[in-house]
């Protein structure tokens, strides 16, 4: 796999930085107050293939710039945002000019404004993000092939097909302020997907699995990804339904990043000061069982939810958000910290790499061994709708899966409903295994919550 240089974008990293420069000067000859300006620039290429055959090619080459103007002192702030995809000098004092009418109307907010200096990144470090991957058309068309043959080939009761897709995007930013903030760097994120079908008529089943990373040396085989998730296809064949019952419930490592997800979305900024938590006022108490930890690490070179600063220049810091079960700290931005009457975490845009893990956890606590924890129980493999309550906590999904008995699956299972409540299964949690996947931002094994309702026939 062959990698290229920055020199594969149109405007070099100086270039942005003029870019920047001359957005805020022409904010400040307007009057504004403060500015903000976020210029990007990137490519990418996707293909996807069906049956061997190519079902789509699509390349994208994009830039903007985007302008937010302050207008008040502190306390008595009026904002306006305006973007541009046109780099030229008159398109950018025109959406300067844009910003600023916006923000003339709009009502003052007492807590809008660019962060503090002092938490700005005004020295950012290089993370190593940027791994361009200077494929072909041709080349990313044989490779997603090569991942659907595979999948063909594992068993003739593979039928069919939703596709398999190649996936490679470069880019790079500059953002800046009018505090003296200017940071920014290139970036690539790297994808190979498959999503095979097993069975015929009413009997047929489908799975997918994917790998994704920066630095596309390090994508699995595509191979490996066919023949994997043709294994799941074709495990999920001649699915049982279950009649209801509460049992232990374990959820595959993907899904688990999503549990992780729900406490993120819980203890966000947005939702605190709206008060649609169920977490509210949570630091300094114990929402998950006491092996519970969770590390937020921005800074972890080459991965994918890294960051020297976040969306609005602050500095990214390494901290425990959750130590012994007990919430250390939220994840708030500049505007949503000063809604609490708290400080920014450096999270405006989210969260970056989420590790969580169990005290109890040993290395050899694979996913066989989490089967053992479970002993009789569900294993979930899938889920399906939106049922959480961010509110209230009431958790309820559509699921598939295993059913499970003493550690050995049985069979699959299809068309139930697990029910539960994020506060008791937070606090039920058992065992996180060491079968660690990273999904999006969050790293996490299989977790394992002691009692859920399964709603079935």
């Amino acid at each position: 796999m062959s990698t290229s240089s920055t020199s594969d974008f149109t405007h070099s990293h100086d270039q942005l930085k003029q870019l920047a420069e001359d957005v805020l000067r022409f904010a400040r000859e307007k009057g504004a107050s403060d500015a903000v300006v976020e210029i990007s620039e990137g490519s990418g290429l996707s293909v996807s293939v069906r049956k061997g055959n190519i079902e789509t090619i699509e390349q994208n080459k994009d830039k903007g710039i985007g302008v937010t103007v302050y207008l008040g002192d502190a306390g008595h702030v009026r904002r306006g945002n305006a973007s541009t995809s046109d780099f030229s000098p008159q398109s950018l004092r025109d959406t300067v000019d844009a910003a600023y009418n916006i923000a003339r109307f709009t009502a003052e907010d007492d807590c809008a404004g660019l962060p503090e200096e002092d938490t700005l990144e005004m020295q950012p470090r290089d993370l190593q993000l940027f791994y361009p991957w200077n494929i072909g058309t041709e080349e990313a068309v044989e490779l997603a092939k090569r991942c659907e043959a595979a999948a063909f080939a594992v068993d003739k009761r593979i039928t069919n097909s939703e596709g398999a897709s190649v996936y490679a995007q470069q880019s790079h930013f500059i953002s800046a302020n009018t505090r003296g903030f200017m940071g920014g760097y290139p970036y690539s994120r790297h994808t190979f997907s498959v999503a095979p079908i097993a069975g015929k008529g009413a009997n047929m089943q489908r799975d997918d699995w994917y790998s994704s990373s920066r630095d596309p040396a390090k994508l699995a085989r595509p191979e490996d990804i066919g023949r994997y998730a043709a294994e799941r296809a074709l495990a999920r064949l001649n699915a049982r339904k279950l009649d209801t019952r509460k049992c232990p419930v374990l959820f595959e490592a993907p899904l688990a990043a999503g549990l992780v997800g729900a406490f993120v979305q819980a203890v966000s900024g947005g939702a605190l000061y709206r008060k649609s938590s169920f977490l509210l006022d949570s630091i300094g108490q114990r929402v998950f069982a006491p092996h519970i930890q969770m590390l937020e690490d921005p800074h972890v070179l080459g991965a994918v939810g890294s960051s020297p600063f976040d969306e609005e220049g602050v500095k990214t810091v390494r901290r425990e958000v959750v130590a012994d079960g007990v919430v250390q700290g939220y994840f708030l931005s500049t505007y949503s910290a000063r809604k609490l009457g708290m400080k920014t975490t450096g999270n405006s845009g989210g969260s970056h790499n989420l590790y969580f893990t169990s005290s109890l956890t040993a290395p050899g606590d694979d996913f066989n061994a989490m089967l053992r924890k479970l002993d009789t129980g569900l294993l979930v493999t899938e889920l399906m709708g939106q049922g959480v309550n961010y509110v209230t906590g009431d958790y309820s999904r559509g699921a598939s899966g295993y059913w499970v008995e003493n550690g050995v699956i049985q069979y699959p299972v299809e068309e139930i409903t697990i029910a539960g409540n994020l506060k008791e299964m937070f606090q039920q949690i058992v065992a996180v295994g060491a079968d660690t996947l990273v999904r999006g931002t969050r790293e996490t094994g299989s977790i394992l919550i002691a009692n859920m309702t399964i709603a079935g026939s």
